[in-house]
């Protein structure tokens, strides 16, 4: 099959997701080609089944803001056309469902027939979404998609909230690489990070607001005072400068390491005890799913699709948006010595039944489906 893959190439989760699916179909041998404005960030080795193809925008002083939809749109048509694509999979709703949408009808007035299959990710429903400005374009390209997957049941049912959709929408998790993701040894990194045997807890986002990152420095915090641990805090965003001054303000800079932007995210999983997520919103948890392969459990808050990825009590725990201190107990409780080890067994154990190896049969029905002759009516008289 071959299939073209539209996404952001940058370290969001849609990006990430489209990267490492795109790399699973062509391991099993589809013919993938990625449509997008530079190179995804995880499309980091060669394959004979892996394509990229740029789209560029001619720079043009008429233009306030590139008009990258166009462009997109444009490429898309080039690459179902000559290179004989079976579909296109779009991944996050602005703007690469309706650029496919136009794409389609252009292609169609080619006579070639292209259908797209949707997957929504989380803030194109959740938040850009429902902006006024896009909403009108949103649904109508979302209804105009052959097949439309989201990555929770949360998602899918808020996208039927807020949006007048008249097709079924299929959930597809998000899902992990253990061949990639799992604990390293790293006893050296460890030994630097704590060397006096201190509890590393870990949180990875993008540092904006709905990510709560003063939450999980408050929650650290409050493990702090209980006993001897660390706080590495991986990735960058608008908050930052605001969480270093609030790391200042309660003393705990010495204990606290912002590590920035990190592509090998997994090296510091590997030496962590605790991961925290109390995010006001998530789509599905990527990022803790990605701990969670590393045997570590999650602390998180149960908003969207995080309850269907961590199972109280096994794998961590699921508490209220804002609830710092439940969310201080429940850490406390996984840490404890005689509770850890059974903590990480859970994790790893949930992890597992989201190998991509579970997925990729589940996207791949959705493509056979999109695929399939519709069936004709019946010529013959009642």
């Amino acid at each position: 099959m071959k299939i073209g893959i539209v996404c952001y190439p940058t370290f969001g989760g849609s990006g990430v997701v489209a990267t490492e699916l795109g790399k699973g179909l062509a391991k099993k041998g589809h013919e993938i080609h990625f449509i997008t404005y530079s190179q995804p960030t995880r499309l980091d080795f060669f394959s004979e089944n892996l394509y990229y193809h740029e789209v560029y925008m001619e720079p043009y002083p008429l233009f306030a803001y590139p008009p990258y939809e166009l462009a997109l749109a444009s490429k898309m048509v080039d690459v179902v056309r000559y290179e004989k694509l079976d579909l296109l999979h779009v991944h996050y709703a602005i703007p690469h469902a309706s650029a496919a949408y136009m794409a389609k009808q252009i292609l169609k007035s080619q006579g070639i027939s292209i259908p797209v299959v949707t997957t929504l990710h989380g803030t194109d429903i959740t938040l850009v979404g429902k902006n006024a400005s896009y909403a009108p374009v949103v649904t109508f390209s979302i209804n105009e998609s052959d097949g439309i997957t989201a990555v929770s049941e949360s998602l899918r049912q808020e996208t039927y909230q807020h949006f007048e959709i008249h097709k079924d929408i299929t959930v597809v998790h998000n899902f992990i690489d253990l061949e990639r993701f799992k604990k390293q040894k790293k006893d050296h990194f460890k030994t630097a990070i704590s060397p006096g045997g201190e509890k590393v807890v870990v949180h990875t986002s993008n540092f904006r607001k709905v990510k709560r990152v003063d939450d999980v420095i408050r929650i650290f915090q409050q493990i702090r005072e209980a006993m001897p641990a660390r706080l590495l805090l991986v990735g960058d965003g608008p908050e930052r400068p605001k969480m270093e001054k609030l790391c200042r303000e309660l003393k705990i800079c010495d204990d606290v390491r912002f590590l920035g932007k990190l592509e090998a995210v997994e090296e510091v999983l590997s030496v962590a005890d605790l991961f925290l997520m109390p995010s006001e919103k998530e789509s599905f948890g990527l990022a803790a799913l990605e701990a969670m392969a590393c045997e570590v459990p999650v602390v998180s808050s149960n908003a969207g699709g995080l309850p269907e990825l961590v199972v109280d009590g096994v794998s961590g725990f699921t508490c209220p948006v804002g609830d710092t201190r439940q969310m201080t107990e429940r850490a406390l409780f996984i840490l404890a010595d005689e509770n850890l080890q059974r903590f990480k067994e859970g994790a790893l154990a949930r992890a597992r039944e989201f190998d991509i190896s579970n997925i990729l049969p589940q996207y791949e029905a959705v493509y056979e489906q999109v695929l399939a002759p519709k069936d004709l009516p019946s010529l013959s008289p009642p």
